[in-house]
């Protein structure tokens, strides 16, 4: 998808630099027909091209509609997976005849061609012969059917709304990418706001201070592993990291925690040998794995057991995250997730949305979890990702 967006950046400037050049060259007198229709053609693009990248909804489409149907020629109805959003000179007769049409070009994929039979709309002096549905995507994927009608059916009208649906695609996929830039953003302050908990520095500073005068070794040990954490979670902000290293955190992590509650926290670890070397954002598993100790087991009064096992599943990494503790609300957790109430949980809601912008939406956090039941965080790690191949 990088790829193709930055053409199509590439292509808009382009675009804005033909328009500029055409008025220039002219002294904004366009004297030949030639002239006249590209600048009026690349002006009525530049027109429709701010309201599509506010993404496909119903708002956008309403203010992009009228300048495609000047760049088609003809009526023009725009709908997303669901639903029509928005209609520029098409009959209310002629809008309910494309909805079928509509979603279907939706569910396949393929464009649909209508005849004169499929617009019979019962008006005897009805001119129209025909259109052409055009499937939207993004990203390789559908998400909505551009539909023109015209009094002339022809190959001309086919090829003319195919380009048109190709432009609508290609700002809408500029439009998702500004939206996970922004989302990728905001992750980052909240990321760095996460990265070291004031409590967690407060309570492994005073798990060294126990260990002074009993145990100067261990407390010079503890010591020297808190500054290691402080220095990889600074050093490695916005990094990519391999499992291994970030598994050395955790268990520096953990080494701290330990110190702290002694045999009231068990550890279990299981990896497979073949994910060490899978990349995946940095600071991902520490902040799941302090969230089960902090709000799952240390709130318990007896002891806990953590579980962390991360498999090898082929073409992906599966990391299982799994307290014994007091559990949590589920309606609850939903606000966290969606970020309507992070609350002291930031990280859960952070790593979640990291996750997301990097991966794509299917790889956010799975957790299962009740009052008094424990808590069971999933997640997956591409082994391969563009992502990552630079990193």
């Amino acid at each position: 998808m990088d790829v193709a967006i930055w053409g199509a950046l590439a292509g808009a400037v382009v675009v804005a630099g033909a328009v500029a050049w055409l008025a220039l060259r002219t002294g904004g007198r366009l004297g030949t027909p030639s002239q006249r229709t590209t600048y009026e053609t690349l002006h009525t693009a530049s027109q429709a091209a701010p309201a599509l990248r506010g993404g496909l909804t119903r708002a956008s489409a309403q203010s992009a509609v009228p300048h495609l149907r000047r760049l088609l020629g003809g009526g023009v109805v725009l709908a997303d997976r669901s639903d029509i959003l928005a209609v520029s000179e098409v009959s209310s007769d002629h809008t309910a005849l494309l909805e079928g049409p509509l979603m279907t070009a939706v569910a396949s994929g393929k464009a649909q061609v209508l005849s004169t039979r499929q617009l019979t709309c019962g008006d005897s002096l009805c001119a129209l012969q025909g259109g052409v549905v055009v499937p939207l995507r993004v990203d390789g994927e559908v998400v909505g059917a551009l539909g023109t009608l015209a009094t002339v059916t022809s190959s001309a009208l086919a090829r003319l709304a195919t380009e048109v649906a190709l432009f609508v695609s290609t700002q809408l996929e500029l439009a998702q990418l500004e939206q996970e830039r922004s989302r990728a953003v905001r992750a980052e302050l909240r990321f760095l706001r996460a990265q070291i908990a004031p409590h967690f520095v407060y309570n492994a500073l005073n798990a060294i201070e126990s260990f002074v005068r009993t145990d100067p070794d261990r407390a010079r040990q503890l010591l020297v592993g808190f500054a290691d954490f402080t220095r990889y979670s600074f050093a490695s902000r916005g990094q990519f990291v391999t499992m291994a290293e970030e598994l050395r955190l955790v268990d520096t992590y953990l080494d701290l925690e330990r110190a702290r509650f002694g045999d009231r926290l068990s550890v279990t670890m299981r990896v497979a040998p073949g994910v060490l070397s899978v990349k995946l954002p940095s600071l991902v598993l520490q902040p799941l794995i302090e969230n089960a100790v902090r709000h799952g087991l240390e709130p318990s009064e007896r002891p806990g057991t953590l579980s962390v096992a991360i498999a090898d599943e082929g073409g992906e990494a599966t990391v299982r995250i799994e307290d014994d503790g007091v559990g949590a609300d589920p309606v609850r957790l939903l606000e966290v997730l969606s970020g309507t109430d992070p609350g002291d949980a930031v990280g859960l809601h952070n790593v979640d949305e990291r996750l997301r912008a990097v991966f794509g939406e299917e790889y956010g956090l799975r957790i299962r979890t009740a009052l008094g039941a424990g808590t069971t965080v999933t997640l997956r790690i591409p082994k391969r990702h563009p992502a990552c191949a630079g990193d």
